[in-house]
Parts: C-alpha cells; structure tokens; sequence
C-alpha cells in the first residue's frame, strides 16, 4: 500500500532527423523487482511549491493497487515526504502534511523529484543532500518538469543529457551551463538518473519505467486504465505555440485504432494513407502534427511493442515473433527491442517471459 498518502518506464535523432525524438535513452534498467523478490520502493520529495499535478502522477503510477492485472504484490510500494512536517503545495492550493520526513530518501528504490514554479529560487539543502546521497547508494533519480533544476543543483546533470519543460530552457541554460539540456524531447534516460520535460510527460517517462521495471504487457494495461497511451511519440516542439491551420486535421484516432488491429501484416504507409483517403504528404503532415512523429515511426514502435508482448507471453522462436509482429526477420527484431528496451530479446525474455515450463500464451 502507498505509504505518506490519505489513499493508502537509446539514443535517438533530433526532431525532424529520420525518426522524431520522443526520448532519448541510454543503458539498461536496474534489476527488476522480480530479482530482488519484492516491489520496487518509490520515493517522491515534495517540497514546497511543488505541482501537484506531479505528485498526482506519481501516485497514480506508482501508488494504487492494479487488481486488473491479476498480480498479488503491487508493483510498487509508494512513499511520499517532505523536508518539514507541513509544505505549501504551488500557489498554496492546500498544505501537504502527515507524511514521513526525508528519511524515507534512504529506502528508496526510485527517487522522484517533481517541479516547481519558482525555479531561480535554490532549493533547500536538506532536499539536495537527500537527492545525492540516493545518487551516491545506486538509487534510481527521476524528475517531472522542472524537478531537473533540483537534479542540477545537486550536481548530477553535469556532463549529461536531461530535458526540461520548454518555457525554461533559456534560464536553465543560464543557471546549469555545465547540463547537455536537450529541450526537444518529452524525456531522456541516462540510465540512473532520467527527466521529463513537462508535467503531462511525467506520464510519460512514468510509462516508460513501468516498462522498463514489468514489460510491455503491464506497462499498456495501466496505460489503458489511464487512458493515456503508452506510445506517445514525438517531442516538445509539437507544444510550442504555433499558428493554428485554417483547416484543422481529421483526427487520427480512428485509423490509429484500425491499424493497431493489423499491426502484425504487412501493413505500410501507403496502406495507412489509402484507408484515411488521404495522399502519403497528407498523412505525413497530420502524424507530425497530432502526434509529432512520422506514420513509419509511429509502426515500428506499435511492432516492437507487439514483439515484446509476444516474448513476454512465451513465445521463444525469434522468427516467429518477428514475423507476427511486423518486422519481418529475426535480425531486425534483435535491433528493434535492443535499440527500444536496452535488452536483447533473450534477455528480455529472461527478464519479462513466463517461468520456464509453462506454455505460450501468445
């Protein structure tokens, strides 16, 4: 049960290169819970001023109960704390308190810092040295928004990629000159310290390590309980304020939802563009536009997905997989999951499939 809470988841091209950056990722998750024989712990510092909206996305990532999914542990264990016995949340909309204090930092798994508004403002000591004694025992850091102005205080973005929300790229540059600040996507993964760009890519980057952490079975049935998908490609150039069009794009949802269906044939561009009746610029433009990313892109991480769904549920000939998934051979299947998850699909397997001996489900 979520503790500190009333309610007791490979580098990729800049946007507009080959495929549009929706993450950038380097090496592999920690060890899963599966291997250490329990649930993650997850830890969020609230200080004051944080978002709510943050807080809100940790807990419901990392803090509820999923009966759906048929599992008798959580997949996490949630802990919520503060640096002093009450905060202010931003713009003091309510007062967090009844929660542990930064001692809680120690037992964490994962340590999520989210955002706050005043950004120019240093953060307290106590937080910092809490964030680099994580860092220094082997925890996993993670912020949403512009928690990576914490990261950065405390020294661990120095020489490393991260991300920020947009709207503080100019200030962040100022202030953290030492960062590789990359504002073009919605999250970059260096391993054992990751950051999202907004508070909406918070969902994001909290999809991803549910992935990383349980696979890509689990990771899209919460993201279906969320009603969000699991997939959002594209970066934060698609929310910059820009002209709107005369005429506003069909959405894509319907022809999304039908090519989901067909994903393991040899469906193409041209096949997509013929069923939406538009010409293969038309549709070209629409992705970019709607979800920031190529329709290509937009197939060959719907496969991977399917291939890893098909690995997890047990199916271990390579040839197989590839070909129900879409990416035709085995070869391309080993780089497609390694440049997506990190992992070989032999390792994936290892770390996500059935116990040896029970039967393929897929």
């Amino acid at each position: 049960m979520p503790q500190g809470s009333s309610h007791r988841p490979v580098s990729q091209a800049p946007l507009g290169e080959r495929e549009p950056a929706r993450s950038s990722a380097r090496g592999c998750a920690p060890p899963s819970p599966r291997e250490a024989g329990r649930p993650r712990r997850v830890v969020v510092i609230v200080d004051e001023g944080t978002n709510p909206f943050e807080v809100g996305v940790a807990t419901e990532l990392f803090g509820l109960p999923r009966p759906e999914l048929g599992r008798p542990e959580p997949l996490y264990e949630l802990t919520l704390c503060t640096p002093t016995p009450g905060v202010r949340m931003n713009h003091g909309f309510f007062t967090l308190s009844g929660v542990p204090g930064l001692d809680a930092v120690e037992d964490a798994d994962t340590l999520v810092v989210p955002g706050r508004p005043d950004n120019v403002v240093p953060r307290r000591a106590e937080v910092l040295d809490a964030v680099r004694r994580a860092h220094a025992r082997g925890a996993r850091v993670v912020s949403f928004c512009t928690g990576s102005f914490a990261l950065a205080e405390a020294g661990l973005l120095d020489g490393r990629r991260a991300t920020t929300h947009w709207r503080w790229t100019d200030v962040f540059r100022e202030l953290h000159p030492k960062v590789l600040l990359d504002p073009d996507v919605l999250f970059v993964d260096e391993g054992d310290v990751l950051t999202a760009a907004g508070s909406a890519a918070a969902l994001d980057l909290g999809l991803y390590l549910v992935r990383r952490d349980h696979g890509a079975e689990i990771a899209d049935a919460v993201s279906r309980r969320l009603v969000f998908t699991a997939h959002r490609d594209g970066g934060q150039r698609q929310f910059v304020r820009q002209p709107l069009p005369d005429v506003p794009d069909v959405s894509l949802a319907p022809l999304l939802a039908w090519a989901q269906e067909r994903l393991g044939g040899p469906l193409t561009v041209t096949d997509l563009a013929a069923h939406a009746a538009v010409s293969p610029a038309t549709l070209h433009r629409r992705f970019r536009a709607q979800l920031g990313t190529t329709p290509l892109a937009w197939l060959t991480a719907g496969r991977v997905a399917l291939a890893c769904r098909l690995i997890e549920r047990g199916e271990v000939r390579l040839d197989v997989v590839a070909e129900r998934s879409g990416l035709g051979s085995a070869a391309n299947l080993r780089v497609r999951v390694r440049r997506a998850t990190g992992l070989s699909p032999s390792a994936y397997r290892r770390r996500f499939g059935p116990p040896a001996g029970e039967p393929v489900t897929a």
